[in-house]
Parts: structure tokens; C-alpha cells; sequence
């Protein structure tokens, strides 16, 4: 069987739920699977370096405090809660 051949069954078994990949759980294919198992998926964990800690939590505030009828920012101004967007700035390496 080829690599590609053998690929593409694991790919097919993945998309129909299987986990092929060890530390791929919840990927919807074997490329999805790959990356999981490898760590690639660390969208929050890279913000949070990005912005820092207190820029991660004033985010993290004023997400919270959106729901479906308006955003973040405009219920914390209705509410009169405080959010320092100063803080959101990404920092420099």
C-alpha cells in the first residue's frame, strides 16, 4: 500500500470520527488530527502571549459582556463598566 493510498483510508476514517492519530482527538481529518497531536492548535494560548496578561483579561472582560443583542463595548458603556483598551496593544518582542 502506498503512503498516499494509506493516507487517504486514515484521512477517511477521520472524517467519519475516528481518532487515527494519537493526540488528535477532535479533528474532523488526518491533516486536522496531525496538527492537534503536534500542539498547533493554540489560538488562546498565542493571544494571550500576544497582549500579555492584563491585556488578555481586559479582553476576556469585555467579551463577557457581549451577548447577542450588542457587543462587548457597547454594553460595558451602557453598564458603566470600565474596559482600558490601552491595554489590547500587542507587545513587541
Amino acid at each position: 500500500m502506498s503512503s498516499e493510498q494509506e493516507r487517504g483510508e486514515l484521512d477517511a476514517r477521520a472524517r467519519q470520527g475516528e481518532t487515527v492519530v494519537p493526540g488528535g482527538t477532535g479533528g474532523k481529518s488526518l491533516e486536522a488530527q496531525e496538527h492537534l497531536a503536534e500542539g498547533r492548535s493554540r489560538g488562546g494560548q498565542t493571544r494571550k502571549e500576544q497582549l500579555g496578561h492584563e491585556g488578555y483579561q481586559e479582553m476576556g472582560r469585555k467579551g463577557g459582556l457581549s451577548n447577542t443583542g450588542m457587543s462587548g463595548g457597547e454594553r460595558a458603556a451602557e453598564e458603566g463598566v470600565e474596559i482600558d483598551e490601552s491595554k489590547f496593544t500587542t507587545k513587541q518582542k
